[in-house]
């Protein structure tokens, strides 16, 4: 007799045009019924360009149709979800810069596109959610604790923007070894019990990986958009289609790509190096459709930046690399509007 796992093993077969993963795997089907001899999957459509989605309907219905006893095969494509989310009272948007890989410069993104952000004229805070790494009090230079009334805590400010950051109650030796529970419960308070004002747009520097955090952002408020950081190597890449795979499944648009350490350009030559390969950010853009944002290379300035607290988007608005975020936070504010007019992409 043919049962669910069964049909899942079959999906387990499917890897889409582009993906390098099966659909299983990368977390694309969220549901899988077997009934009278019909078996319904539905499907996320995630990142899947319309034509490859076309495909992969078709491939389910082909194999799992081919199982003993399945009369019929129905593919249903699932509707954003209907969970209530609570708007952080007084914030218009809140956008994640996100990536499933370490090390790829993500809070170097998230700091000085925040930066760029307030010199378009936008109030905008920034949230340190990466528990286990706070860099922002280093990246920003900023001491001190926030001040705490009764269940409020105010954050602190620097370089024209709203800072919150485990890093604040922490010294420089302390560990932190948390489980996942308390984790999540810190970043809950931190989107609910923060006293933000008035913001134009919220800026969260999220954890590498697709864990509880990820999830609770993703459930807790809703998000205008997620941008994606990679590095160009495939190592990188492959991790990162995990990350728009788990924002697919909360129904969370993604607004672009931003391929950093994109190549380094030798000062005394001009001779471009690839020193972690190229290609990602191409890879990603033609698989699922999504636009480049910016490529940034490797530059010392922005090390000295992100170390001196003083980010390189403040300390030089005219540098080429400031250009590269002036004009990455336009297209994020593009993207929003559009995410926000944009109808559900429905297939059935």
């Amino acid at each position: 007799m043919t049962t669910i796992d069964d049909v899942r093993e079959r999906l387990a077969e499917i890897r889409p045009a582009g993906l390098s993963r099966d659909l299983i795997a990368a977390g694309l089907v969220r549901e899988v019924t077997l009934r009278d001899g019909v078996a319904m999957v539905q499907l996320l459509p995630g990142p899947l360009p319309p034509p490859i989605l076309a495909a992969t309907i078709a491939d389910i219905k082909r194999v799992v149709g081919a199982l003993p006893e399945v009369v019929g095969v129905d593919v249903q494509i699932a509707r954003p979800s209907e969970q209530a989310q609570a708007a952080i009272p007084g914030v218009a948007d809140i956008v994640a810069v996100a990536s499933t890989k370490g090390g790829v410069g993500k809070s170097t993104v998230a700091v000085n596109l925040a930066c760029a952000l307030t010199r378009r004229g936008l109030r905008v805070g920034l949230l340190d959610a990466d528990i286990y790494g706070p860099s922002l009090p280093t990246m920003l230079a900023i001491a001190g604790r926030p001040r705490v009334e009764q269940t409020t805590v105010y954050p602190l400010e620097a370089h024209g923007l709203k800072v919150m950051s485990m890093g604040f109650f922490l010294d420089d030796t302390s560990p932190v070894i948390w489980r996942g529970p308390l984790v999540t419960g810190l970043l809950r308070q931190f989107l609910k019990d923060v006293r933000w004002g008035e913001l134009d747009l919220l800026i969260v520097d999220m954890p590498p990986g697709t864990g509880d955090a990820a999830l609770t952002l993703a459930q807790q408020v809703p998000l205008s958009g997620v941008v994606v950081v990679t590095t160009p190597q495939p190592v990188s890449v492959i991790d990162v289609e995990r990350g728009i795979a788990m924002f697919n499944q909360v129904n969370t648009p993604v607004l672009g790509v931003v391929e950093n350490m994109s190549g380094y350009v030798c000062p005394h030559c001009g001779r471009l190096d690839e020193v972690f390969g190229a290609g990602g950010a191409v890879h990603l853009e033609q698989t699922y459709g999504l636009p480049i944002l910016a490529r940034i290379p490797l530059d010392a300035a922005v090390r000295t930046g992100g170390d001196a607290g003083v980010p390189i988007v403040v300390a030089q608005p005219e540098h080429p690399i400031s250009r590269l975020y002036a004009a990455m936070a336009e297209q994020v504010c593009e993207g929003i509007e559009a995410a926000r007019t944009a109808a559900p992409r429905i297939v059935g």
